[in-house]
């Protein structure tokens, strides 16, 4: 069928052939019979790289099966369009026989993702400096190419496929089935503490003292603030715990109906929102014992269909990471350019990278510093603002995100992504994407 597929920005508007298997050997013959075509999870990129513009997409939602979860070993094998709502949610109902429960070691900050998803977006969370992305946790994966193979993907079969499948957007192939390792916990519960931050100067003395007995770390920011307060906001750091009582599913929160005639979010409202947030909900310090994983993890995903009140132009989200050395300075001179501009909205993120390698040739994290920031689309006047922060994260050695990108100078992808042209060796003749054909790469 034909029909408009929208990502997650709603900024992209294109016709797909949208096709929906029902099983494996049915996507196997979708992927053998149509060209150009690109796998669909749930459509939570942001930019253009989920999509493919007068082309095919696969949609993978009934390819949603558990095939197998070795409970001794914490390794669970699932099809590609398995959701890690899904996964959470079993997990919770078979407790290890040692005390605790197992978890994915990487979540985002959504669980309406699939697997296939995850594994094409090389996602990261809250907790990169202590367990890298979620492809590190991939022990092997099956991808459908387009001459009909159907090739398993390890450390011992395929390596190089593999790297090139783990954050190469599903350009290299349809994932079918993955292993995930899992994560021994002592429970699906967390210790979490709210910090209020002053300034940009508060934010990385608190992400340095947080390393030593904490796992996940993020912090809020507020857009507005500028000069001497730039990167004033609340950090959120967390860990898991031993509690009686466990963390129910979550049922799904209120959701926004319908796309809004007109964006909600604009200077007045992210004025006001950030001012209540920041004084009237924290005091200096906030704990909490025994908070559920979803609230913790998932705070957006309490309201379903956010992404709608943005109106009709959609936004932009913009995601970008510089090295440790030159994070004080770029981030700030960042903010700055924000803050001057006006624009931005109520989700403003900053986080810390680790040193552990990602395995993907197009994986996004590196050590250092990582800002994410929604802007409404106007226009024009995002868009210069848009490309100033690319400068900026240029100079300072720094990438964007391609899979949070709709917008970015092929240059930043090729000055940022040094493994791009072994990359291209690893794509499958048959699959493209409106990303990779508005970079001139395909």
């Amino acid at each position: 069928m034909v029909d408009q597929v929208l990502s997650w920005g709603r900024c992209h508007r294109f016709d797909h052939t949208l096709i929906i298997p029902g099983s494996i050997d049915e996507a196997r013959e979708v992927v053998r019979s149509n060209s150009p075509i690109l796998p669909f999870g749930l459509g939570r990129s942001y930019g253009d790289s989920c999509l493919n513009d007068n082309g095919t997409l696969i949609d993978t939602r009934r390819l949603d099966h558990f095939v197998s979860f070795d409970e001794q070993a914490g390794v669970l094998v699932c099809e590609a369009g398995v959701t890690l709502k899904a996964i959470l949610e079993l997990l919770l109902t078979k407790p290890r026989a040692d005390c605790g429960n197992w978890f994915l070691h990487v979540v985002p900050g959504t669980k309406f993702v699939t697997v296939g998803g995850a594994i094409a977006n090389d996602v990261h969370g809250k907790n990169h400096e202590v367990q890298g992305t979620f492809g590190c946790h991939v022990e092997w994966l099956e991808l459908a190419r387009s001459d009909g193979e159907l090739l398993r993907c390890s450390n011992e079969q395929n390596q190089e496929l593999l790297r090139a499948t783990i954050g190469g957007l599903g350009l290299t192939g349809l994932i079918t089935r993955a292993a995930i390792r899992l994560m021994a916990i002592p429970g699906p519960m967390l210790d979490v503490e709210h910090i209020r931050l002053r300034n940009l100067d508060d934010y990385f003395r608190v992400a340095e003292e947080s390393r030593a007995d904490w796992t996940h770390h993020a912090a809020w920011v507020d857009v507005l603030a500028k000069g001497k307060s730039a990167g004033r906001g609340i950090y959120t750091r967390s860990r898991f715990t031993k509690c009686e009582r466990l963390s129910p599913a979550e049922k799904g929160g209120p959701s926004v109906p319908i796309e809004l005639p007109t964006s909600l979010v604009r200077y007045p409202t992210i004025k006001m929102f950030n001012a209540f947030y920041r004084h009237k909900l924290f005091a200096e310090t906030r704990r909490e014992h025994c908070t559920p994983y979803d609230p913790a993890f998932f705070p957006l995903d309490g309201l379903q269909n956010w992404n709608r009140i943005y109106g009709p132009n959609g936004f932009y989200q913009y995601q970008c990471v510089v090295p440790r050395d030159a994070a004080a300075s770029s981030v700030r001179e960042m903010l700055n350019a924000i803050a001057e501009a006006g624009q931005g909205s109520f989700l403003t993120v900053l986080k810390e990278f680790g040193e552990i390698a990602s395995p993907g040739l197009l994986s996004f994290p590196m050590a250092g510093t990582t800002l994410a920031v929604d802007f409404p689309n106007e226009g024009a006047r995002t868009l210069e603002l848009l490309d100033r922060l690319d400068a900026i994260t240029s100079a300072a050695g720094g990438r964007v995100y391609v899979a949070k990108d709709g917008r970015a100078a092929p240059a930043m992808l090729t000055e940022g992504y040094p493994e791009l042209d072994r990359f291209r060796q690893f794509i499958d003749p048959a699959f493209s994407s409106t990303f990779w054909r508005r970079n001139t790469f395909g």
